[in-house]
């Protein structure tokens, strides 16, 4: 199902703008990374997704549905949210009990729940922790049970703040083949992330947020090359677009791959 988010703006309770008449169109299926300094408005422009916020002007619709006409409760059956820190999501005292919270609000019978338990628990390599304490484990594997809970509820889109924060090479590696298994199920997945050399590898789609507002949308590979635009969002490009730039690789490269092709075709060609 499609996201599309008309001329909505958001201000705080303390009077705040965090967003200022923001349009957004996604289409199922896409994999989107929302990038931007602190304070951009990336966080609270996707919890008006699911109702964790509300429009103060303005329309979000999911599929068919208006967001403002439906609970938050209602909205996980289409949009389920990793939290930047899962220690704001996490409040299960068995690792197995955090997981099957979502899919058990669903109301699906206790095969069902189990199996999708256990399923989210080995994609995120932690079925051998479901009888734990999630707070007997450490930060990283913490943030894995979340993404588990998040992956438990199948819905059509996931967003997922953050998802790599704290997490060594072996587990980005891993959320990110979870990510690319999400994608060719055609799940629509939002990122909001500083890791923008995450984003380069998983993300199909970018959007660069400042002040609330979007400065720029489009293919990954362009957008992330748009270095004054990323100044004024102040976010810094990933390694290998600086090094594809430095070295004048036209166009610039995001993946390791692509990156070692170029400059070795480049490197044979007659002087």
């Amino acid at each position: 199902m499609n996201i599309d988010i008309r001329s909505v703006s958001f201000r705080y309770p303390s009077g705040q703008l965090a967003l200022d008449n923001v349009s957004l169109s996604i289409s199922k299926g896409e994999t989107l990374a929302l990038i931007g300094e602190n304070g951009a408005g990336k966080t609270t422009l996707v919890k008006q997704m699911n109702a964790l916020l509300r429009p103060t002007n303005g329309r979000v619709d999911v599929g068919e549905w208006d967001v403002a006409e439906h609970s938050t409760a209602q909205m996980a059956r289409r949009v389920s949210f990793l939290f930047q820190n899962p220690d704001d999501q996490l409040f299960a005292r068995r690792v197995w009990d955090e997981v099957a919270f979502g899919p058990r609000n669903l109301s699906l019978s206790e095969p069902e729940i189990e199996q999708r338990v256990n399923r989210a628990l080995d994609r995120v390599g932690l079925l051998d922790k479901a009888e734990s304490h999630p707070y007997d484990l450490q930060y990283t594997d913490r943030k894995l049970i979340a993404l588990a809970a998040t992956l438990a509820m199948e819905a059509p889109i996931l967003v997922l703040d953050e998802p790599t924060i704290g997490q060594d090479a072996r587990q980005r590696e891993r959320v990110a083949s979870i990510l690319q298994e999400l994608a060719a199920q055609h799940r629509t997945i939002l990122l909001v992330s500083h890791d923008l050399d995450f984003c380069a590898r998983t993300a199909e789609r970018v959007v660069v947020m400042a002040e609330g507002r979007i400065l720029a949308d489009g293919p990954t590979e362009q957008v992330l090359a748009e270095n004054e635009i990323l100044d004024q969002a102040a976010v810094i490009a990933p390694q290998l677009m600086r090094l594809s730039q430095a070295l004048k690789l036209s166009p610039p490269k995001l993946r390791v791959d692509d990156f070692v092709d170029a400059y070795a075709s480049r490197k044979a060609r007659p002087t």
